[in-house]
Order: C-alpha cells, then structure tokens, then sequence
C-alpha cells in the first residue's frame, strides 16, 4: 500500500451535509449492521465506491443529528486488514472527522463481538457498542449482563434488534453523548517495551498513538502506509529494526502474539457477562449447522443447496420467468409497439434501427436487460440472500477449502463460483469478499471460463440430456478438468501467497422475510443504475460494427477456425459471435442448428464444450473491466479466447479417434 492511499483525504461524494463529522458503524459480516444503519438514517442514502477502490459504502445523513454523515463501513473480522473492505474499514477509523464509532456485534457470539470492538477501543476514539440480535440470544438461552460488560470495557453498551427497531434511540442518544473508552489492554512485557520505544513517532497519528503503533507491530498495510508517509526514512529503518528485534523474540507472528493476549482477556470478560443456558448444541438448527460444515456429511447437504438454487434460478428464473417476459410480455405486447411507435416518429431508417433494429438500443439492449436478464438477477439475489441471511456461506467456505487450496485459493473462493452458475457478472462483484488481489484476479479468470451462468448451462444441459447421458458426462468432466487444471497452474504462474481461510461460524437461522427482501431490493436498484447502462453501452457497439460491415468480417475470418480445427459447419461461428454479447445466445444458436440436423452429437458435444469455456459474455467484460482494470478485461479474454478452441479442437479430434457419437 502506497503511502499516499493510506494517507490522502477520503473525500467520498456526498449529497448530504457532513459539517457535524461522520459516524462509522462497524462491525463483523452478518451482525445485522445494515439494518441499524438504515434504522438510524433518513431514506436518502448515497452509495459510492470508496475513494481508490471498488469497494462500495453506505452512508447518509443521520435521523437524530442531520449535520452528521452515518458509514456503514465494510465488515471486518479482525485486525490487522486482510480484504480490501476490510482495508477501507480501517482508513476509514483513521480519518480526522470520525466523531464516534458505533460497533455492531452478535449478542449471542459475544466473544468474537468483544475481540473486535477492545481492538476499536484500544484506538481512543468515542465508541458505542451495540449489542445486535438480542432477540435471537434470547431465543438461544443466551443473556448478557450489558451494564456489567459497560464497566468492563469503559464504554457504553446498548442491547439492540435491529429488524423492529429496538434498542435504537437508546444507541442514538449513546452516539450523541459517547466520549472516549478508558479501556487499555497490557501485552506481554516485550511488546510493551517495543510499544513505548515506537509511540513516540505516531504522536501525529489520527487515533491513539499507542493503537497506531500496535497496529503497526501487527503489521496491519495501512498503518504501515500512514506511518511511511508521515515518518522521516531515517526513522522508519530504526522503527523496522525494533519490530524484526521483537519478532526474533516469538515463534508465533506478533499479529498472533498480540491476539492470543486480547483473546486471554476476552474468555474473562465473556465469563463475568455472559449466562449461557442452552444444553449443549442441541435443536434441529444446530445439528443442521454441524453437518453443513462436516467433511463427508456437508457433502449432500451442498448438493441439496446447489439443486435448490440450481431449480429456483436457473428452471424458474431463467426459465419460466425469462420466457413469461421475453416471449409473452416484450415480444407480444411490448416490442411491436415500441418498434411501430419508433418508426412512425423516426422515419429514417439508421436512426430508427439505432433504437428497434437488430442490435437496437430497445430491442436487444433493454430487452436484454429487462426480459432476459432481470428475472435471473431478482431470483439470484433472493437465492443469495437467503443463503446469506441463514448463515450457510462460512460453512460452505469452510467445506470447500480443501479443493480451492490445490488452486492456490481458500473456501472463500466458493462463494463466487457457485453464484456465477447464476449470473457470472454478478459473481465478479463478489470477488470482492476475497483477501488478496491476487486470489480476487484468479477467481475473475476461473469466472469468465469455465462457470457458465444458469441461462447458459440450462440451454447446455437441454441439449446433451438430448443426445444421452454420456454426452452430459464428457461435457461436464472435460470443464471440471479444465477449471481444476488451468486453476493449478494460474496459482503457480501468478505470484503472491495463499491467504488463510480465517471464517467466524455463526449458528444457522432461518432467514428473516424482511431482511432478504431488502438486501434484493437494495441489489436490484443497483443493477438497474449500473449494470443496464453497461448492456446499452455494449449494444450500441455492436450497432456500430454492424453498420460498418465489421460484424459479417469477422464472421467471415473464424470460419477456417471454426470449420477447419473444430470441425463444426462454418454457421458456427455466428454462433460464437452472438455467444460474446451473450453466452446463452450462443449456446441458443447452436440449438438452432441442432435442431435443423447440421450437427452431429460429436459435433454438438464439442460446440457444447467450447462455447462455455468461450470468451465472457460483453456484461462480464465490461464488469471486468470496471472491478479490476481494462488491461485486466484484455487479458483474460485473450487466454480465455485461444484456449477455449485448443480445448475444443483437442476434444473433437479426440471424439473422432476414438469413434464416440459417429
């Protein structure tokens, strides 16, 4: 991390007044800190990528204070940082104008609340401590004696639900009143040492010296860019000899060290706070919850899940839903009046084509968007935040970290995977869940070419239960191969390490109506504002290329690829032009040629393969392309582009040799 990321001003775009300073709610994934954060602001809420980053942050002008700016900063589980949210969270708590900071934590897990928020309030900064799902602790058999844990921890700590408001105006008026925590955490005699020698070169620091030396001790990247930025170089060599001097002194990384200290102290408080008075993990949910996360018996438990979402996205969603909208409501109703409507007003045909032609702004960029692949997005979204909201994510993290580790990655990588069988482009935004750039870039690459979206995979799946099961079997093995094999060796190829699968378990709980809908509601506008533009934007080049004869060119140059090393007949390859602006289409194409008898089941079952280890779709280039970099968009579609035909060409030869499908 440069010193001038760390150290720059965030200046996030603001549409409210931020004269009275900002107030950061922070806490650990799934604590329910959204809820409060909408709880405690008005109803216009500006969301924006954070200055330097494509981490996207909640923030709005407070209901109980309106000169004053509420975060919802990205959740964290520890420090030091590890994600890139997790990095915005921490600049944020290092910016001038934090007033007070409001930590969100589980009731009912509250040793891995107090782990985070005594790591907060050892920053010397106003803190609330807002116990969230009091509701469900109680319901668990779990009670906390908050005004004891206040006493503990020198600040105050407010009981809240947030799904029915409870507890809020208590933390409104706690946030307008908090000061800062006494709370002060004594490390073993030799980090102290080091402390004291370092404190004295963070006395400009933006939190508490003492903190920011600590956190740089840990080795956390951003207060390692603060203090490179705001301490002489001459200094700073003195400041690294220290740590490398304390390190030789442990076996374990400081980071550890330090941890194991405040867990120590954590055990002590949770034990004088906390009546426990469940029988041991007993319920239905519970043992649910062991079995989802069990090495064998997860196993059926993830195929259930999988089908599930599998049917409610792909057969209902992409589906009857996309063929309700397409075929019924946009090409019955809609479309021949949009396309009349447009060419009595526009009479000039490249006009009215740019609008309701072949690749008109209407008739495929919105229809596209709204027929297509809005039914998906909703039915995606609710799938997803069901599964978020019940707690299964780190549980399938955790059963899958075995395999992603052979691919250089954690089980946190599964998260993507799976939902790009929903919509690939969405799935690269969830790439943003993983810690290291490098693992974010490996699971985009494996996302754009081998993970074919539910529409596609449906369209796939048709046509090999078609020919037999055999043909699914060869289509399948050969694109699991091919994702494991190409996933080995990108591991290898690109440098940096591994990060370690560090995942909290929260119990497994039925998901709220409430709070599903809203997360939806909440993605669905964002798809609307910023995925639709990127379809029109994407549309309108193709109109362009079309116009210029550039479009049939190109059909023209893959024949002899198409036609000479796959062996497929040359309308093929109109076929994998349409796959580029979407991969279902292509696949749709291929039906269509199917289903005139121009191919043969070996034939098919090659077309099949290539097509979905085929370049991205143009919405997953663009989302690329607007996570990562151009450059980065560039460059997986020219791996991805030579090696979906090498591995189709190699199969089709293959198939020949051994005479299967003749």
């Amino acid at each position: 991390m440069s010193p001038s990321v760390a150290t720059r001003p965030v200046d996030i775009p603001m549409t409210v007044p931020a004269t009275g300073g900002r107030i950061a709610l922070v806490g650990q994934p799934n604590v329910g800190k959204s809820l409060l954060f909408r709880a405690l602001t008005g109803r216009h809420v500006l969301v924006a990528n954070y200055p330097g980053t494509t981490v996207e942050v909640a923030q709005a002008a407070a209901r109980f204070q309106p000169e004053v700016v509420v975060v919802d900063a990205p959740g964290i589980v520890t420090l030091p940082a590890r994600s890139e949210g997790e990095h915005v969270t921490v600049r944020l708590l290092l910016e001038r104008d934090i007033r007070a900071v409001a930590l969100v934590g589980d009731a009912k897990n509250l040793r891995r609340t107090l782990l985070l928020a005594i790591q907060v309030a050892e920053m010397g900064m106003p803190m609330v401590l807002a116990l969230n799902m009091m509701d469900e602790a109680e319901e668990h058999g779990v009670g906390v004696n908050h005004e004891l844990l206040a006493a503990h921890l020198g600040l105050p700590v407010v009981p809240t639900v947030a799904t029915v408001g409870r507890g809020v105006d208590d933390l409104a008026r706690s946030l307008e009143a908090a000061e800062e925590s006494g709370f002060r955490l004594a490390y073993p005699a030799e980090i102290e040492e080091a402390v004291a020698a370092v404190v004295a070169t963070m006395a400009c620091a933006p939190i508490a010296p003492r903190a920011m030396a600590l956190l740089w001790l840990a080795g956390d990247p951003i207060a390692a860019g603060w203090v490179a930025g705001n301490v002489a170089s001459a200094v700073h060599d003195e400041l690294e000899a220290t740590r490398r001097r304390l390190q030789l002194g442990f076996r374990e990384p400081l980071s550890s060290v330090m941890q194991a200290t405040r867990i120590a102290v954590v055990d002590r408080v949770a034990d004088a706070v906390v009546t426990d008075r469940r029988l041991g993990l007993s319920g239905w949910r519970a043992g649910l919850g062991r079995l989802s996360a069990h090495p064998f018996w997860g196993l059926p438990v993830l195929a259930g899940v999988l089908y599930a979402m599998y049917w409610f996205v792909g057969v209902f969603g992409a589906g009857m839903l996309v063929d309700a909208l397409e075929d019924g409501l946009f090409g019955t109703a809609i479309n021949p009046r949009v396309i009349d409507w447009v060419r009595d007003l526009l009479p000039v045909e490249p006009i009215a084509d740019f609008f309701v032609g072949d690749y008109g702004l209407w008739t495929t960029g919105m229809t596209y968007a709204l027929a297509l692949i809005l039914p998906i997005v909703v039915t995606f979204f609710l799938a997803f935040g069901i599964l978020e909201d019940s707690g299964y994510l780190p549980r399938l993290a955790v059963l899958t970290n075995r395999v992603f580790r052979a691919m250089g990655l954690n089980g946190q990588a599964v998260v993507p995977m799976v939902l790009g069988l929903g919509c690939v482009t969405m799935a690269t935004i969830t790439t943003r869940i993983l810690d290291t750039k490098r693992e974010r870039l490996l699971v985009i690459f494996l996302l754009a070419l081998a993970v074919p979206c539910s529409a596609q995979l449906g369209v796939v799946m048709g046509l090999l239960a078609g020919i037999s099961f055999a043909a699914t079997v060869i289509w399948g093995a050969v694109v699991v191969w091919v994702l494991l094999a190409i996933g080995w060796l990108a591991a290898r190829l690109l440098p940096g390490e591994r990060s370690t699968l560090l995942v909290e378990l929260p119990p497994l709980r039925r998901p709220r109506l409430g709070n599903v809908v809203l997360k939806t509601l909440a993605r669905v506008e964002w798809y609307l504002k910023e995925v639709v533009p990127i379809f029109l934007a994407g549309t309108a080049a193709l109109f362009v290329l079309d116009r210029l004869e550039v479009l049939p060119r190109i059909v023209s140059a893959a024949e002899p690829l198409v036609v000479g090393w796959l062996g497929l007949p040359a309308a093929a390859a109109t076929a994998f032009l349409m796959g580029f602006l979407r991969r279902d289409f292509g696949a749709a194409g291929l039906f269509a040629l199917a289903a005139g008898g121009l191919l043969s089941p070996t034939q098919l079952v090659v077309a099949m393969v290539t097509i979905t280890l085929f370049v991205p779709c143009i919405a997953s280039v663009f989302m690329i392309a607007r996570e990562r970099s151009w450059a980065t968009a560039a460059g997986v579609t020219v791996i991805i582009f030579p090696l979906a035909f090498l591995v189709g060409g190699t199969l089709s030869r293959t198939l020949t040799l051994v005479g299967w499908g003749a």
